[in-house]
């Protein structure tokens, strides 16, 4: 559960709102200032003067979105105002960015005369590439939306309306294969008369459903021929000729149940007195009209859809409008038409129909996905959906005569493939793989507050079952002066736990021939750094955090005592993942070999790659040094290239080479150009270092200088899952991601 504190510091630290504005082109020189503005600008400007078009080639306007609001029905708060609706607006912004690279600027629109937001809203079309409408209350979104449409030479899209119709769309059209009916003879009753609802049926009508079936229902009852109270002109076009007066009276009989009002409108008995084999999708949220686990217990030939990532079959608006704008901003459409938006639901219908790839499966925590009653819609984060999506959308524009620009279909698939790297998900991934089986993490650190303070999330997003090691009386006094509430952890202290001597005794065997006395191995116990290493050590954690508050090679050294190297690699070694905005490095050795022989460095290479590949990312290896292939002559260069030899010998389908420059390792045309025999097909996404200085130095320069994501160190080479953070630098947010890191880590291993 999402604490109000949380949200709040989320919003407020350590920057206000959720976007900003970072430039695209340099601007540090005079030179870069006068290319920038004046003089250089002036070329620009007078290029558009005279072929207004090339405003798509010389500013952002062809990747530009605008989120515009009055804040009238603001999620489920209501009308709350322009200011209150502003965040909504700015999370708009960030899954545009997120799920298709799209940029947007938020613009929330003080009135709610519609006629004076029309004009407001038309006057910003030099600005942008498309227009999405946003939170804006019914009936006026639908006269505010048929204006704008008219008016503007650009796409406007209200995704209220039209999301949730083109999305559930995709879903009930694959529910309905499975449950051997046809859009045309089915019954439908809709819970809501409002934007969504309208638009929904809409679209349903445009996929094949009979306008006759329909019977919409709102909080006043049944829409049927004759009421008057609480109509519109919208409502008056689903007036159906019927008997029912309730949800309760049209539901009877029905095949299929769409909700878009309030949670518990719907019951169990009500379920019951549909057909056979019928389709509900529950879609209010935070709480659906029927949870999905009261619709499965009331009949098993139910198929169940909501609007929750907790349950099967999840309807979510971000499966369309990024990868819906994506396409119609890449082909310069004019509007986004009924043939588009048909595409998009039929490229969601086919994309549930095709094998999952294994990457997503385990985004999931390798869920078996496959089309059925609990798969009838691609999952939220299912990297192909912008593929898919945008393809469709763009083919469809061009087809229908509404895109200024005409591209190479095949060309642009490959784009599309290419342009939100599989890097740039590995963040979501990694959480979402960590939820799907959460595994117990021991946190050698107790009491500490950046451990103290990371547990809240850790817990809310359930990523591990987390259990702090410490007094417990200092633990919770530490806790509440910290102000996070921890219930959902487990205590161990050190001094009390039931399986102490156990551990003592455990301890005492494998280090007796060491030095150590079983009096030693009693007082020894009392370290929580020997004691959490224990746990892991008999099974009774799955894996181990810790190092925020001790220095690396104090924590690294009992883990290595206790429980030791894994049989299948000679060393151990350190990684960092390093997350830019469109790419992902992995950098070893960081942090444990200070001088690796030539075989260490081999096997440094080979268990990084190993850690890439669990992420479905393909590694391409490159051996750094100050030398490039041999063009300087020095020991420490032969070491290298030996460790390079080694690893061809050994491994000989990983795609690795060296020892090289990193600009040259990472830059895919100065190693092409300059180096054409280079066996890397691509900018390296393994680093391997030399030594620990230089490994060491350039991750910390890398986290200091540049905008980036660290995950580590990455402690690889153990037999069980030992991972630290480093004193002094690891952040609330290091201590979340090593968890999820080290419970992905502990699934896999099992």
């Amino acid at each position: 559960m999402i604490t109000k504190q949380a949200a709040l510091d989320y919003h407020e630290k350590p920057t206000p709102g959720k976007i900003s504005v970072v430039p695209t082109k340099p601007c540090i020189t005079q030179y870069d200032l006068s290319l920038a503005y004046s003089p250089g600008v002036a070329s620009a400007c007078l290029e558009i003067k005279e072929n207004v078009e090339d405003v798509y080639r010389y500013t952002s306007k062809g990747n530009l979105v605008g989120v515009i609001s009055n804040g009238t029905a603001v999620l489920g708060l209501g009308d709350i105002g322009p200011d209150a609706g502003k965040p909504v607006m700015e999370g708009k912004g960030v899954l545009f960015k997120t799920f298709a690279d799209i940029d947007v600027f938020d613009i929330e629109v003080k009135t709610k005369d519609v006629h004076e937001f029309i004009n407001v809203v038309e006057k910003l079309e030099p600005t942008f590439g498309g227009i999405n409408l946003e939170d804006i209350k019914a009936p006026e979104c639908f006269v505010i939306e048929r204006e704008l449409k008219k008016r503007m030479n650009i796409p406007v899209f209200h995704d209220d309306q039209h999301g949730t119709a083109i999305i559930s769309g995709a879903a009930l059209l694959n529910a309905l294969e499975i449950q051997g009916k046809k859009f045309a003879d089915v019954k439908i009753v809709v819970s809501g008369a409002g934007a969504a609802a309208i638009s929904c049926c809409r679209h349903y009508e445009r996929l094949g459903a009979t306008h006759e079936n329909i019977i919409m229902s709102d909080i006043k009852g049944v829409v049927y021929k004759g009421r008057t109270d609480g109509m519109n002109e919208y409502m008056e076009y689903f007036a159906v000729e019927t008997q029912a007066r309730t949800l309760e009276e049209a539901i009877k009989g029905a095949d299929i149940f769409i909700g878009l009002s309030a949670a518990n409108v719907m019951t169990p008995d009500m379920v019951k007195s549909m057909a056979d084999k019928p389709i509900v999708l529950a879609l209010a949220n935070p709480d659906p009209e029927i949870t999905y686990d009261a619709a499965k217990a009331s009949r098993k030939d139910v198929i169940v859809g909501t609007g929750r990532s907790d349950f099967p079959n999840q309807v979510n608006n971000v499966l369309g409008f990024p990868s819906i704008f994506r396409g119609a901003l890449d082909v310069h459409a004019t509007t986004i038409n009924d043939e588009m938006m048909v595409a998009a639901t039929m490229a969601l219908m086919q994309l549930a129909r095709e094998d999952v790839p294994d990457e997503v499966s385990q985004a999931y925590g390798g869920q078996k996905l496959r089309f059925g009653m609990e798969y009838i819609i691609p999952k939220p984060f299912d990297h192909r959906v912008l593929v898919w999506v945008s393809f469709a959308v763009a083919k469809a524009s061009m087809e229908t005569g509404v895109a200024r620009k005409k591209i190479d279909l095949d060309e642009y698939r490959k784009q599309l493939e290419d342009r939100l790297e599989r890097s740039r998900s590995l963040m979501r991934e990694l959480w979402e793989r960590a939820k799907a089986n959460p595994k117990k993490i021991v946190f050698l650190e107790g009491r500490h507050e950046k451990i103290l303070r990371a547990i809240p999330t850790i817990l809310e997003e359930g990523l591990a079952k987390p259990i702090l090691v410490g007094n417990e009386e200092e633990i919770r006094r530490n806790a509440q002066n910290f102000m996070v509430n921890i219930e959902g952890a487990e205590i161990v202290d050190p001094e009390k736990y039931h399986k102490k001597d156990k551990y003592v005794e455990e301890y005492y065997k494998l280090r007796q021939r060491k030095g150590v006395s079983l009096s030693d191995a009693v007082k020894r116990l009392k370290r929580r750094t020997i004691f959490a290493a224990m746990m892991v050590k008999t099974g009774d954690a799955d894996g181990m955090v810790g190092g925020v508050s001790q220095h690396y090679q104090d924590t690294i050294k009992p883990a290595l005592q206790i429980i030791g190297a894994s049989q299948t690699t000679s060393v151990v070694a350190g990684m960092y993942i390093m997350v830019f905005k469109d790419t992902v490095k992995f950098l070893a050795d960081t942090t444990v070999n200070i001088d690796p022989t030539a075989e260490q460095l081999a096997d440094i290479a080979i268990l990084t790659a190993k850690e890439v590949k669990k992420f479905n990312i393909k590694p391409r290896v490159a051996l750094l040094s100050f030398s490039n292939f041999g063009s300087s002559l020095h020991s420490s260069v032969g070491k290298i290239q030996n460790a390079v030899r080694i690893i061809k010998e050994r491994e000989p389908e990983l795609m690795v080479d060296g020892e090289m420059n990193a600009d040259v390792a990472s830059d895919k045309k100065l190693l092409k150009e300059n180096y054409p025999f280079s066996t890397l097909e691509g900018p390296a996404n393994v680093l391997i270092f030399p030594d620990l200085h230089s490994g060491n130095i350039a991750y910390k320069l890398l986290g200091a200088l540049a905008e980036v994501e660290m995950i580590g160190p990455v402690l690889m080479g153990m037999d069980k899952p030992v991972h630290l953070l480093q004193i002094g630098s690891s952040t609330v947010k290091d201590v979340v991601n090593m968890t999820a890191y080290a419970a992905v880590d502990a699934q896999m291993r099992r």
